[in-house]
């Protein structure tokens, strides 16, 4: 199971681009997709999922193009929009089968397959509730459970763990864990937790382009020796980010403790050991 994006660009007028000459491929395995809001993930992800179009390049599955032949994608794919909507006078189950009709699931299992998503996803106690009393949490969880029906090989999450409280972001992310082996799963967000804990390979988005990607090992290895902290007075933070890449503070008997990314270290600074946020925020702000 190969996708390769080649070259793609979407376009809106002659000078607005979602996405541009972006080309990656994506193997088995779970591909987090980072960048900041408005960094055209969404709209790479539409393209993937056959809901849009590119405007140049090409994007195949196995070689095979899914502009010319869209429904060879549709049949192997799960795909959560950022923009995911209910019915909210069904239930669980009613909307869940529904969801299966339209991908053309069905048999004799379909109901067990049903009941294995929902306890899987902690939804069982009010599956035979309407869907419009759920929260928004609850709500997201009925649209993993619709994206995964069809037991497809290409699955897509665009932002999935909005509303979701910290015991069911730790539950969804076992469940995409043990999808990773049979499965292409495109893991978008721009939570760096929601993908450093999980993803085989990261691909890292600004302004509509790639500006890296590759495993996280190399990714931190662009800041390794370049992430310190250092203690300074409140009313010295605004001067200090004029000057350093800052990447977190935090409160500290009364001053602030900086997180901060350079290449020359600063007296009394301490270096601290790299991780993939602070290779995220150095990529993304300087790049």
């Amino acid at each position: 199971m190969i996708l390769e994006i080649e070259n793609v660009s979407k376009r809106y007028n002659r000078n607005k681009y979602g996405v541009k000459d972006f080309s990656l491929r994506i193997e088995k395995g779970i591909l987090g997709l980072l960048g900041p809001n408005g960094a055209g993930k969404s709209t790479l992800l539409k393209m993937i999922a056959t809901v849009n179009k590119p405007t140049d390049g090409i994007i195949s599955l196995n070689r095979n193009n899914i502009a010319k032949d869209a429904n060879y994608m549709r049949k192997q794919l799960g795909f959560l929009p950022q923009d995911f909507g209910v019915y909210p006078n069904l239930n669980a189950y009613e909307f869940l089968e529904y969801m299966a009709a339209m991908k053309g699931v069905g048999g004799a299992n379909l109901k067990l397959r049903i009941t294995e998503l929902l306890e899987g996803l902690n939804l069982i106690e009010a599956a035979k509730k309407p869907i419009g009393s759920y929260s928004g949490g609850m709500k997201q969880r009925v649209g993993i459970a619709q994206v995964l029906l069809n037991n497809p090989k290409v699955v897509i999450f665009d932002e999935p763990t909005v509303g979701l409280d910290p015991e069911e972001r730790v539950r969804f992310r076992n469940l995409i864990s043990d999808l990773a082996n049979d499965c292409i799963v495109i893991l978008s967000s721009h939570i760096v937790s929601d993908i450093d804990t999980i993803a085989d390979k990261v691909a890292i988005m600004k302004n509509g382009t790639l500006v890296t990607h590759g495993s996280q090992e190399n990714i931190i290895a662009t800041v390794t020796n370049k992430v310190f902290e250092i203690s300074i007075k409140k009313d010295e933070l605004t001067n200090f980010k004029t000057q350093h890449n800052v990447v977190s503070t935090t409160r500290k008997e009364g001053d602030l403790m900086v997180r901060f990314i350079t290449e020359n270290s600063l007296e009394n600074a301490i270096k601290r050991e790299a991780n993939l946020e602070d290779a995220y925020l150095y990529l993304t702000k300087t790049n």
